[in-house]
């Protein structure tokens, strides 16, 4: 079997709720009438263009190779493109798109579940957590001020059954604008503090003690003000405090070390190499690999693998189509050290939902496995009738 086409897209979404959302995926062509889809996911954030043009020059280096040497391939990729060895986002995120894609060749191939290429499942069910309620919990995108508004997205999510929530309570200022890097770094004035506690404290009187409540930060803060947060919330019980600074090694282990909360990081921290000093400091406890961005289900693999000798847990960072959201299913299904899952609000959002013909969604905060062959999920014909693509053969 030999790769013989490939084709990349950069989807318009055409929403109005998330101008900004722009999905970058490819479908892989086999000589055997076998197909393979993946994504790159950098849809958000500056970047998404470059990963467009990215999976372009990588898919003229695959072109006549066998789709089921994946790690053939994903070494090609690395070692013989100069940027690929200690690279960033971009390069990663278009091996990642590739990857992916041939993960569900391979599936297809041998008409069974990529978890069961990764091992077979030591779940059925996944535990959810309902993703960036700041952002709302539902089909529109909000933005949440008041205390009172963190409240009413905490409870509709755990009246869907979530046990755990995650929210940026930094996001935004007390009128619902965006707050600047000068809000948000060295030592914090008593008005923004005191903001940020009012929130947190709010949601965890409304959702209970039986309702985990995870921090998010975006790395919004720096080392100072992530050890002054910190240090205050503690007393909330934060099931953990993600991406509290800068992804940097040194930071982090001078935040975990004058905290007492379990620190998770990770969807900017890209191949086995980018993570390696975190998981020797043990300055996070929680690893959150983009499957779409470091590198691919090959690469993630590896990193889940390393992270269990350090008893480091994973939850997969998943921000993307529901393509990635099932790529994500499998992968934590097989691992030993799954921590939980991350269903982000987008997945609510009717933008997203139709990049895929399938939408898996949670039940009462828990999400099922796909059965189908490959990822068990594939890319609409939305996202080839609304697209800029190139096609390379």
């Amino acid at each position: 079997m030999k790769i013989i086409k490939v084709e990349v897209m950069q989807v318009d979404v055409k929403s109005l709720d998330n101008p900004g959302w722009r999905p970058i995926v490819c479908r892989i062509y086999t000589d055997k009438g076998i197909y393979g889809d993946g994504e790159a996911a950098m849809a958000y954030g500056v970047g998404s263009t470059a990963a467009y043009g990215m999976i372009q020059d990588l898919a003229k280096l695959i072109i006549g190779m066998d789709p089921l040497d994946h790690e053939v391939i994903w070494n090609k990729l690395y070692r013989s493109t100069f940027w690929g060895q200690n690279g960033g986002p971009v390069i990663f995120s278009g091996i990642s798109a590739i990857d992916i894609a041939l993960w569900d060749i391979k599936g297809k191939y041998f008409e069974v579940p990529i978890y069961k290429l990764l091992g077979g499942k030591l779940r059925n069910k996944l535990r959810c957590y309902a993703s960036q309620l700041q952002f709302g919990w539902g089909d529109t995108k909000l933005s949440a001020a008041s205390p009172r508004e963190y409240v009413e997205y905490s409870k509709k999510a755990v009246s869907e059954g979530y046990d755990a929530i995650k929210i940026d309570f930094f996001t935004f200022d007390e009128y619902g604008n965006r707050l600047t890097s000068e809000d948000t770094t060295g030592l914090l004035p008593p008005n923004k503090i005191k903001m940020v506690t009012e929130r947190i404290e709010a949601v965890r009187n409304a959702v209970g003690d039986d309702v985990d409540i995870i921090m998010e930060n975006h790395s919004y803060l720096d080392a100072q003000s992530a050890v002054q947060l910190g240090k205050l919330v503690e007393r909330y019980h934060i099931f953990m405090y993600e991406e509290p600074t800068t992804p940097s090694p040194s930071l982090n282990n001078y935040v975990s070390k004058n905290i007492n909360i379990p620190i998770a990081h990770g969807e900017r921290i890209y191949t086995r190499w980018g993570f390696e000093q975190y998981f020797k400091d043990n300055s996070i406890q929680i690893a959150q690999p983009d499957i779409g961005n470091c590198g691919g289900l090959t690469e993630t693999k590896k990193i889940c693998d390393m992270a269990y000798v350090y008893d480091i847990g994973i939850q997969a960072h998943v921000c993307a189509s529901p393509l990635s959201t099932a790529v994500a299913l499998h992968l934590e299904a097989a691992i030993p050290n799954f921590t939980i899952h991350e269903h982000h609000v987008y997945n609510l959002h009717s933008y997203n939902k139709k990049l895929c013909i399938h939408d898996y969604q949670p039940i009462d905060g828990s999400i099922s496995i796909p059965d189908l062959p490959g990822i068990g999920n594939e890319l609409s014909n939305y996202c080839f009738e609304n697209s800029l693509k190139v096609i390379i053969e």
